[in-house]
């Protein structure tokens, strides 16, 4: 008898994101201060002269038609790493998270103004607009779990944990 094929569950498979569409926004933020600045699409970071990591927050879903996890997941600690170029040149990596029920790679739904706010007060920074430090209140929600994270697998995510 022919042994019986299970498709494989549809997931995601992407570890990292970037938010293109969002740059509109991003310079719409900065244009007071800034004449121009662009997005660098090509995430090669070795004409990057600065990065700084930081977190946004995002809500996940898990795509595992398998997992006990039906809802999902909220984070207000994403990993983003921004990088600088020459001229007000910047791009912003976001990193995924894994289910914790499964372990599948989650899909995220971006909080696009925590993005937009993260990305903007780093290039007006980098471009030497005096600035004060925001002040963000800290996450009252779960521990940070660096295994199911993909910012802290790379060493980037300020939260990681050695594991």
């Amino acid at each position: 008898m022919a042994k019986k094929k299970h498709p494989k569950p549809k997931g995601e498979t992407r570890t990292s994101f970037m938010f293109p569409s969002l740059h509109q926004d991003v310079m719409n933020v900065v244009s007071d201060q800034i004449a121009s600045t662009w997005f660098q699409i090509n995430n090669n970071n070795k004409d990057s002269d600065k990065q700084h990591s930081t977190s946004v927050m995002g809500i996940f879903k898990c795509n595992n038609n398998a997992c006990s996890s039906k809802k999902g997941w909220a984070s207000k600690k994403v990993t983003i790493l921004i990088r600088g170029y020459p001229g007000n040149g910047y791009n912003a990596v976001v990193f995924n998270q894994r289910c914790k029920f499964c372990n599948q790679l989650g899909t995220l739904t971006l909080n696009e103004e925590s993005y937009v706010d993260r990305v903007a007060y780093r290039i007006k920074k980098w471009a030497g607009i005096p600035m004060e430090q925001p002040f963000y209140a800290k996450n009252k929600g779960l521990p940070h779990e660096s295994s199911l994270c993909e910012g802290c697998k790379r060493g980037i995510c300020q939260e990681k944990e050695y594991y």
